[in-house]
């Protein structure tokens, strides 16, 4: 089973301030959000983390070896990182959202981002038919691995709302990737 979780809180979360590879900390409330992913996810045998800080600390609970992957890192959004998400304006929002190949200045589209994603995946395919591994990473990857599990070519990024702290879940049946819980936040007693 491949359980994938969104890091918990930061204050740039909480500020609604872009956040692609900015190395932020979770706040207090994200500290709590990673105690109760830790009880929510039940057994885990593998642990895998986006390189963020964010990400590793959202681990830590679980008291397993972490093993870092760079694909697993939010998307790039370059010279957008840390603005808040009104200051991106409307043309710019309709150009992202209409165009996979887009990519905010200096950064990453959703197309580059995909490919990454599904490569991550589909390498840990054969793990997660017998293991519970767990995937530590951010929102957009999130999306990424969702269209990936439900085998969607299309751009599906805008179609999905990642809550913060929550848990995706995909078995594997037949070598291929089954979604059977998606944007899981019932065990979040702090948002």
């Amino acid at each position: 089973m491949l359980l994938i979780v969104r890091h918990g809180r930061t204050v740039a979360n909480a500020s609604g301030l872009l956040q692609g590879r900015v190395d932020n900390p979770l706040d207090a409330t994200g500290r709590q959000q990673a105690r109760e992913i830790s009880v929510a996810l039940g057994t885990v045998d593998v642990v895998v983390s986006s390189p963020l800080r964010r990400a590793r600390e959202t681990a830590e609970p679980l008291g397993l070896p972490l093993r870092i992957d760079e694909r697993w890192i939010e998307l790039d959004y370059g010279e957008w990182d840390e603005l808040p998400i009104t200051d991106i304006t409307p043309d710019q929002w309709t150009q992202w959202r209409e165009d996979s190949a887009f990519a905010p200045p200096a950064g990453e589209s959703l197309a580059e981002l995909d490919h990454r994603v599904t490569e991550a995946c589909n390498d840990l395919l054969v793990e997660a038919s017998e293991l519970n591994v767990a995937v530590f990473t951010h929102v957009s990857p999130i999306k990424s691995t969702i269209a990936w599990a439900l085998g969607i070519e299309e751009q599906i990024s805008w179609r999905l709302q990642v809550g913060q702290a929550q848990i995706s879940r995909i078995a594997v049946r037949d070598g291929r990737p089954v979604l059977t819980s998606f944007n899981e936040t019932s065990h979040l007693t702090s948002f």
